[in-house]
């Protein structure tokens, strides 16, 4: 069991590599490749979640690499697994066959493997690898169509925002690393430690989960990654990294429950995402925005389940947008493919003329809606209850987010159902390659309903070990009488009469101009004062070297001018005693010594004789 588990992790990833590496080479087989990769991974996957197996190897001293599958890793992993197949086969028919197919689908299958590998983490340091692929693959995918600047901004905008997120992540690691209680840095013990570094340790969990999961203030990245193909945003928003954030949180809910204030701070974080989001997505009149937008909003429940402790309930909304939003953005890949136009205004008709993928989009809006018995309606209600629980404000705030659900789904099918302007009935049908994994994912979303019978809903808590309290009659005929009458209402009086107000409109539609507040406060900042980082490095630092550069000349050549010619000097007048004294000290071996004896002894006889002659 523990080499499947390597499997699963391992097959995407190596194939994917090979993939990108070769290149265009392979462009002609990679989407085979790609689709049976995926295909067997998901069978590795199911066997992994009832089997369960844990497996660790050695990484760094006192830091092994852990993987391990227990209930919500099994059921993320099947989910990945089996999301990334349909958007695979999908993009068969959607990437044509004359762009980068190798270089796509390697990416693709990258991009999953890291995901897989981010669920099944059993410490930190594979956490922040598998993290740090899936971003910079984001960002790669995001970009794909890099000949287009437009394009690569966005891209770039993604992954330096989540980017700057995940600093956190690391503080996170530092922190459980000072603590000193967790050396192994198995996410599991995070909630041991304790003291100032139990808090370092939340707030880097909740920064990074935020940014990853584009939640305010975080959101506007989501609206940028729009720029990627459409297999990009129906695997990026479902399976993979925009819920991974949410997932770090619902892994470390006891985390958030022990700290005390990040359990609250998380919940109302989803809960006012979940609205002010829906309110965003309400705004918009491009299907690829409002579906971005209801992204930030649908995983705000999800975070809003983990805060409140409601991981049940977040799990299965979890599973149950995955298939939703998937589906959505694939529909909506497939009329950007035919029409040519993703625009509300000109989809109308849309769904009448593609009767198959009209009624695929149907099921997915409805889930998304939260109308009943769709499974978004029945996850829902199980984080509302934990969330009623947690406090009533906080339930009161998560129903609005469900309604406000309700508002921008349906729009999105009045638009796509309402009678074209001028009919068209030449449409030609849509490849079966673009058919079959819609209808796989209605087929998904329809038999995920059976999540809101209670023994399925308590046998899914039986594997994830929680004890949440389920949901009253009297909530779940609030929120499923709530949903069901606010999509009647909007189907049939039209959305145009719950628009917002025009400043407010255009300001929701802008994403609350989020992306501008972050360029004011965060990155103008930034940029300003690398600029006069940068100033000080040229005018001083530079100035500064450039000035004892050029004393040094000078004093060289002062030293050269004067004091040179000084030593000069001394050193030939020592030079020339040294000669003088070498001359005389030659003298006694020239034979002039003994003529001097000769001589004074000559004199010194003369004297002698002189002296006796006179005496």
């Amino acid at each position: 069991m523990s080499a499947l588990l390597w499997a699963l992790v391992g097959l995407p990833l190596t194939v994917g590599t090979l993939l990108v590496i070769v290149g265009r080479p392979a462009d002609r087989y990679a989407p085979a490749f790609a689709v049976g990769t995926a295909v067997a991974a998901l069978g590795l996957a199911v066997a992994v979640a009832f089997g369960h197996p844990r497996v660790e190897a050695p990484l760094l001293e006192g830091l092994p690499a852990g993987l391990a599958v227990d209930g919500l890793s099994g059921f993320m992993a099947v989910t990945v697994t089996a999301v990334t197949a349909v958007v695979l086969l999908f993009s068969v028919a959607d990437i044509a066959a004359d762009e980068a197919r190798a270089r796509f689908f390697g990416l693709m299958l990258l991009f999953a493997g890291a995901m897989l590998t981010t669920v099944t983490a059993d410490t930190l340091p594979v956490l922040l690898m598998a993290w740090e692929v899936m971003g910079a693959t984001s960002w790669a995918l995001i970009g794909y169509w890099w000949h287009d600047p437009e394009r690569g901004d966005a891209a770039t905008t993604a992954f330096l925002t989540t980017r700057a997120a995940d600093l956190g992540l690391y503080l996170a690691a530092g922190a459980a690393l000072a603590s000193g209680q967790v050396g192994s840095l198995a996410l599991g013990s995070l909630s041991d430690a304790t003291g100032a570094w139990s808090a370092v340790i939340t707030v880097g969990v909740i920064v990074a989960a935020f940014g990853k999961s584009a939640q305010l203030p975080f959101s506007f990245w989501l609206s940028r990654a729009m720029q990627g193909p459409s297999p990009v945003s129906a695997l990026l928003h479902s399976a993979t990294m925009v819920v991974a954030g949410a997932y770090l949180l619902l892994r470390l809910e006891p985390l958030l429950a022990r700290s005390g204030w990040g359990g609250p701070l998380v919940a109302w974080t989803g809960a006012v995402t979940a609205v002010v989001l829906g309110l965003v997505a309400v705004a918009q009149t491009d299907l690829k925005q409002l579906l971005a937008a209801s992204t930030c909003a649908q995983i705000g429940f999800m975070v809003l389940a983990a805060g409140a402790g409601a991981v049940t309930g977040g799990t299965l909304q979890l599973i149950a947008h995955a298939a939703a939003k998937s589906l959505a953005f694939l529909v909506t890949g497939a009329w950007l493919t035919a029409l040519g136009t993703k625009a509300l205004p000109t989809l109308r008709g849309a769904a009448r003329r593609h009767r198959t993928v009209g009624i695929t989009f149907t099921v997915a809006a409805l889930a998304l809606a939260g109308v009943p018995p769709l499974s978004l309606w029945a996850a829902k209600d199980v984080l509302l209850a934990g969330a009623l629980d947690e406090s009533a404000a906080l339930y009161v705030v998560g129903l609005a987010g469900a309604v406000i659900s309700a508002v921008y789904s349906v729009k999105a099918l009045w638009f796509v159902w309402r009678p074209a302007v001028v009919p068209d009935d030449t449409a030609e049908p849509l490849p079966y390659a673009t058919r079959l994994p819609l209808v796989t994912l209605a087929v998904s979303c329809a038999a995920l309903t059976v999540t809101c019978f209670p023994p399925v809903r308590d046998a899914v808590e039986r594997v994830l070990g929680g004890g949440q309290p389920a949901p009253e009659a009297w909530e779940l005929v609030l929120s499923g009488g709530l949903a069901l009458a606010v999509s009647a209402f909007v189907w049939m009086r039209g959305p145009q009469l719950l628009a917002l107000p025009g400043r407010i409109a255009a300001w929701a539609a802008d994403w609350l101009r989020l992306e501008n507040a972050a360029r004011a406060l965060l990155a103008g900042p930034v940029m300003r004062l690398a600029a006069a980082l940068s100033a000080f490095d040229d005018q001083v630092l530079d100035g500064a070297v450039e000035g004892v550069a050029r004393g040094s000349v000078r004093l060289a050549q002062w030293t050269n001018t004067h004091v040179e010619g000084l030593v000069d000097g001394a050193v030939e007048r020592v030079a020339g005693g040294t000669r003088a004294l070498g001359r005389w000290a030659r003298r006694p071996q020239t034979g002039q010594l003994h003529q001097y004896l000769a001589q004074a002894v000559a004199a010194f006889t003369v004297l002698a004789v002189v002296l006796v002659l006179v005496r």
